[in-house]
């Protein structure tokens, strides 16, 4: 990997900061239909999108083994039906007061960093805005610390991609080795992360082969 971390942990966690207050700023201009509109997660609303935000804001021990063995032990799961529950019997209003609450928060699940709350908030804001034909710009030096951070945790698709050369055109990050892909650190954020959206703002002869295996 070319260049390292461009942000100190003290300045993720303002962009953290940052985004909780941009996105608030955001979802209160939506509609009550807007908050019940699919997100670009499978299976969530944007509603159910912002509950994971609110809970992962503020997570605890107890709230992990709780719902995980709710869940039968599958993470993702556990993940996914309590944000929903959460969202089920919490109106729009006191999600954002609960989330705008949270905004200066620094706190982590165990064995994650402020750039892994970073980077659930970039992708997150996007999951949200896509789909409602909504343009939420993404800050460059962020999206490459959240790229930075899931290449070297091997996380989400980082493994598979590996065999492609990714390199964003608008900060020095560039990893792998193979086909060239390269894009905005943005596009390339939301591709490790399994997103389709963005890929349009993609180039190079390892662009066809993405979703070809």
């Amino acid at each position: 990997m070319t260049g390292s971390a461009t942000m100190t942990n003290d300045q993720m966690w303002r962009a953290v900061a940052a985004e909780r207050t941009s996105l608030i700023e955001l979802l209160e201009t939506l509609s009550e239909a807007d908050w019940n509109h699919s997100s670009l997660c499978e299976g969530w609303r944007v509603r159910d999108v912002v509950a994971h935000i609110v809970l992962s804001a503020n997570p605890g021990l107890g709230w992990i083994l709780v719902n995980v063995l709710r869940a039968r032990g599958d993470f993702d799961r556990a993940i996914r039906e309590t944000a929903i529950r959460l969202a089920d019997r919490t109106t729009s209003a006191q999600l954002l007061a609960t989330l705008r609450e949270g905004i200066t928060l620094r706190a982590t699940p165990i064995g994650t960093t402020a750039a892994d709350r970073l980077m659930d908030l970039l992708v997150h804001g996007q999951d949200i805005a896509v789909p409602l034909g909504i343009t939420r710009r993404m800050p460059i030096e962020a999206a490459r610390s959240a790229l930075e951070r899931i290449w070297a945790t091997d996380g989400f698709r980082a493994r598979e991609l590996s065999r492609y050369r990714l390199v964003a055109t608008d900060t020095g990050w560039a990893v792998g080795g193979g086909p060239l892909v390269e894009g905005p650190a943005a596009s390339l954020l939301l591709l490790i992360t399994g997103r389709h959206a963005g890929q349009e703002h993609l180039r190079g002869e390892g662009v066809s082969r993405l979703n070809t295996g």
